[in-house]
């Protein structure tokens, strides 16, 4: 009876690990091993006291802070040492105070903890996916996640070298020029024409608007990654100082050099006109292009000084004000070729376009600052905070969770912008969260007070597209993500899941009613196990009807589906947003109970990829983690409703399982829609498309690329006409 009564006790509250196809339990030598370190004494049992020993070296190594949600810990009330004493019984499995070794091994097997080897396995298969694949699909994968980036930059650099060229073959070429200023024109000349489209790219790169404008195209934003628009700028900004040193010093020590030599007035009159001479070395650096070339020089010295990560930490302020040298520098470059001298001006052409909409953009920015608007400051943890603004309705871009927006906080600095992902937006309501891991976010969190809640201004320029915008695009989605970058994706689930709980009901409390002409709608409370069957919407049933298992994974015609995967190297990063999607977790959870008829599926795990390094480490965490009862059903561990997964995630199988339940799915749906509708025909043959977005490391990406093509694939031969769209996202 007691094993039995372990069985059952967590086969209430079953892992999805525990029932997949793919999972290997715990061998016999694991077992063995754990046992082993169990029994100090080695008297051939197990004894109470040894296994709450470890049960407290293990909480101690695993469990984060803060730590309200554990209930097993020593030293908590009476209640929770109740609880506590009965999770250890029911690892013994028994109320004796010891056990056999071998019937102890026994209850082990029964609880089908995952096999620590196969956790390493997964990841050594992670590692040497493609040797098992030919070399051309290496080089495929490897193109669909940095093919944007190599593009973009070939275009950059041929657009270089080819003006550089152009530049170089005319004042080579040309015998006037190099007699009149010698070797150094050619070297300045061609580093010239090398700068003009340097600067126009790395001016276009502080441009916002335009990286959003791009992004509503999917093709150009296939190709031109503006994801990746911080790095270029920094590696743009210091090409393009190279090159204007060279510049420089080709003239300084050149052709000012060569020109200014009485033996070479003659041809220096020649081409310049007999005016220009004799000119000495002085007034070269004295004239127009001398001066202007200079300043500028010495400013984007001053500029790049001021833009080195050790002054941004010491004051992120002078950090900013410092990058305004950037418009005096434009205006001394196209100063710096009207005087006409060896050729037209065309300076000013290149920077003229970018510069229009940088200057557009900040000066909106400015105004923008000047008109503040009220928010709500709440404190969360001693990690993030929450800002919720009401956006004015006169503002023309309408916001969505999954975008971002620059924010500002006059209370600490007028000039200070700081970039956030929008976490949510239900109407014209919109909020951030902030994690506190710097200067201004610190302080930022000390203006919430003792209280945690309270009234801010803030400045809010945006939105801005983000990689996370195309996800409306699919009904069926892949969302995996590591560390802080899955921030958009999570905004956008909440998102997801505010509308379908406004549309059709759930746990938060309001419903909206539409009629069929959709003229009028009512908000109405959200219903409850005692509503009327005349109040409750069509599809949805009492929490008492049990659903049978084809009404269970019946869809309504709006059904979309997202799978969310999220890994993290530590479990201390859940903490901060757990509580969006615990949200998500509680909705859930109340539509599979009340709808017939599924809207919204949204399936949440998560993978703490942090090495194990011990069995015993292993089997506890496992153990903690399907300790949830009624009163508790968070998870011990990470205080978050859905599963948590150990180890890196093995997407070769994970996407085999998502792409076969689709299937199954779709199969299920033809023959249905078959039996009501014969005539239907090819309108149960429309394609599936799936849309996989990751941010997280390469070489993951290039697996998941890999794994899309494959199974896009596979749906075209086996006629479900499923397709999978691999999207890397990269936050930079």
């Amino acid at each position: 009876m007691a094993n039995e009564s372990i069985g059952q006790s967590f086969q209430a509250h079953q892992h999805p690990a525990q029932y997949s196809d793919n999972v290997k339990y715990l061998s016999d030598g694991e077992i063995q091993q754990f046992i082993d370190d169990l029994d100090h004494n080695d008297d051939g049992f197990i004894d109470y006291k040894e296994i709450e020993q470890k049960l407290d070296q293990a909480h101690q190594e695993l469990v984060p802070k803060p730590d309200a949600h554990h209930i097993i810990k020593r030293g908590h009330d009476s209640h929770d040492k109740d609880a506590r004493h009965v999770f250890l019984r029911s690892l013994m499995g028994s109320d004796a105070d010891r056990i056999s070794r071998q019937d102890f091994a026994d209850i082990v097997r029964q609880w089908n903890i995952p096999s620590l080897k196969q956790a390493k396995k997964d990841e050594e298969d992670e590692k040497t996916y493609f040797r098992r694949r030919p070399g051309w699909r290496k080089i495929r994968a490897y193109w669909a996640v940095h093919g944007p980036e190599v593009a973009f930059l070939a275009l950059v650099i041929s657009m270089q070298v080819t003006f550089g060229v152009w530049q170089l073959v005319k004042y080579y070429t040309t015998p006037e020029y190099r007699a009149a200023f010698g070797w150094g024109v050619v070297m300045a000349k061609t580093c010239a024409g090398a700068l003009y489209p340097t600067f126009f790219f790395l001016i276009l790169s502080m441009s916002r608007y335009l990286s959003t404008a791009l992004r509503r195209s999917y093709y150009i934003s296939r190709f031109i990654n503006w994801d990746l628009s911080q790095d270029f700028h920094i590696r743009i900004s210091c090409v393009a100082i190279l090159l204007a040193t060279l510049h420089a010093l080709g003239h300084l020590t050149g052709s000012f050099v060569h020109g200014s030599n009485p033996n070479n007035e003659q041809e220096v009159a020649n081409l310049l006109g007999p005016d220009s001479v004799p000119r000495p070395y002085i007034a070269y650096i004295r004239s127009l292009p001398g001066f202007t070339g200079l300043t500028a020089l010495g400013l984007m010295y001053t500029l790049s000084l001021l833009s080195i990560p050790q002054v941004r930490r010491w004051s992120y302020e002078i950090f900013q004000l410092g990058h305004l040298l950037m418009f005096p520098i434009i205006g001394l470059m196209m100063a710096h070729g009207t005087a006409h001298l060896l050729q037209w001006p065309m300076f000013g052409y290149f920077l003229a376009f970018p510069t229009l909409l940088v200057l557009v953009e900040r000066a909106t920015r400015i105004l923008l600052g000047f008109h503040s608007i009220s928010a709500r400051l709440k404190v969360l943890d001693d990690e993030a905070v929450e800002v919720t603004a009401v956006i004015p309705s006169e503002r023309l871009w309408k916001y969505r969770a999954g975008q971002y927006i620059f924010l500002q906080v006059p209370k600490i600095s007028f000039f200070q912008w700081h970039p956030f992902t929008v976490s949510s937006c239900r109407g014209n309501e919109m909020t951030v969260h902030i994690k506190t891991d710097g200067n201004w976010t610190r302080r930022l969190r000390e203006l919430g007070g003792t209280t945690g809640d309270s009234e801010i201004r803030v400045g809010v320029n945006g939105p801005f597209g983000a990689p996370a915008q195309r996800f409306y695009d699919f009904s069926h989605s892949v969302i995996i993500g590591a560390g802080i970058g899955v921030t958009p994706f999570s905004g956008i689930l909440a998102d997801l899941q505010h509308k379908d709980d406004l549309d059709h009901g759930g746990p938060l409390g309001l419903t909206v009613h539409s009629d069929s002409s959709n003229e009028t709608s009512q908000t109405t409370p959200g219903l409850t196990e005692s509503s009327s069957d005349e109040t409750r919407p069509e599809g949805q049933v009492r929490n008492e009807e049990l659903l049978s298992d084809d009404d269970a994974r019946d869809f309504a015609d709006d059904y979309r589906r997202v799978d969310f995967h999220w890994m993290v190297r530590d479990r201390n990063y859940l903490l901060w947003i757990s509580d969006l999607l615990n949200e998500v977790s509680v909705s859930q959870t109340w539509h599979r109970e009340n709808e017939r008829h599924r809207h919204l599926e949204i399936r949440l795990n998560t993978h703490v990829t942090a090495k194990s390094k011990s069995v015993v480490t292993h089997v506890y965490r496992w153990l903690l983690e399907m300790h949830r009862t009624k009163e508790h059903p968070a998870s011990p561990l990470t205080g978050l409703l859905n599963p948590t997964h150990f180890g890196r995630p093995d997407f070769d199988k994970i996407l085999d399982e998502h792409y076969d339940e689709l299937r199954e799915d779709q199969l299920k749906m033809r023959k249905k829609e078959s039996e009501s509708s014969p005539g239907l025909g090819d309108n149960l043959d429309k394609e599936l498309k799936v849309g996989v977005f990751y941010c997280g490391a390469p070489v993951v990406g290039e697996i998941l690329a890999d794994k899309c093509r494959e199974l896009t694939t596979r749906g075209r031969h086996d006629g479900s006409k499923i397709e999978y769209h691999f999207m890397i996202e990269v936050f930079g």
